[in-house]
């Protein structure tokens, strides 16, 4: 798979928004995407047209002449607000950038306990304001932070290769989407604590919870139908706990944890047939 961000990564910027669309998160952790551009000036343009046709004395052309002038002026103004809303969503993608570097660098610092509003906003140099419209909540920076962090998986998983995505055995894709969330989770311990703390109250409706739910439940019950699928995977998911992968991510063997689930899911479904 391709590198990922991790705690580690915090004072490196990324530039995953550069297109300039403003990728929300709301209170819930749910992305939305808003901004789209707006077209305008050919309409206004065919209006100036029929108002110089209705003259009815001489200098018909000169009539039409100023009124496709005005038409352009309007087309002109047109284009102008269009650039200025694009020049709106690109300082919203740099600001939203600004806030998600600010909340790793404080992480960093000190955990998911020095995390709040008012310094992500400080730190990012932006209103508490704008933090508070486009994340909603400290749980919801967490939540944006864990879903960026996350995002070529969710992608490989649905639409990827085999054996990550479409393609490939039940029990491979299974292995192979384990080892993908582990990798993450041993990179992001620290994150994955804070998250948990600030969406203790409703982890299961969680969007990222969901998504791995959905499809751990899917693959155990393609490879052992004989299961409860549902029960497996919120057990399995239930030791992906930061706290806990911290403790079983010894610097000595950084993939211990990893290794560890891997096992307990070729034990829950038993030899291959």
């Amino acid at each position: 798979m391709a590198a990922r961000r991790t705690d580690a990564d915090a004072d490196t910027d990324t530039d995953a928004d550069a297109d300039g669309t403003d990728t929300t998160a709301s209170p819930s952790g749910v992305v939305s995407t808003s901004g789209a551009a707006s077209t305008g000036g050919a309409g206004s343009t065919s209006s100036a047209g029929s108002t110089s046709g209705a003259a009815s004395t001489g200098g018909a052309g000169n009539a039409a002449s100023t009124a496709n002038a005005a038409g352009a002026e309007r087309g002109e103004h047109a284009g102008s607000g269009g650039s200025g809303e694009r020049s709106e969503r690109a300082d919203a993608a740099r600001n939203r950038r600004a806030v998600l570097r600010a909340t790793e660098r404080l992480l960093a610092e000190g955990g998911g306990d020095h995390v709040s509003l008012d310094r992500v906003a400080a730190l990012a140099g932006v209103g508490k304001g704008t933090v508070f419209r486009r994340f909603g909540s400290r749980a919801g920076l967490l939540q944006a932070l864990l879903e960026e962090r996350s995002r070529e998986l969710r992608e490989a998983v649905a639409s990827g290769p085999p054996p990550l995505g479409p393609g490939a055995p039940a029990r491979e894709r299974l292995h192979a989407f384990l080892d993908g969330l582990g990798a993450i989770a041993e990179g992001n311990a620290v994150l994955l604590a804070a998250h948990e703390q600030a969406c203790a109250e409703d982890r299961y409706d969680d969007p990222s919870y969901r998504f791995w739910h959905a499809h751990l439940s899917a693959l155990f019950a393609a490879e052992r139908p004989d299961l409860d699928a549902d029960f497996l995977s919120h057990a399995l998911l239930a030791v992906f706990d930061g706290d806990l992968i911290r403790h079983l991510t010894p610097p000595g063997d950084p993939r211990r944890f990893t290794r560890s689930v891997q096992e307990t899911a070729a034990a829950l479904l038993g030899p291959r047939s």
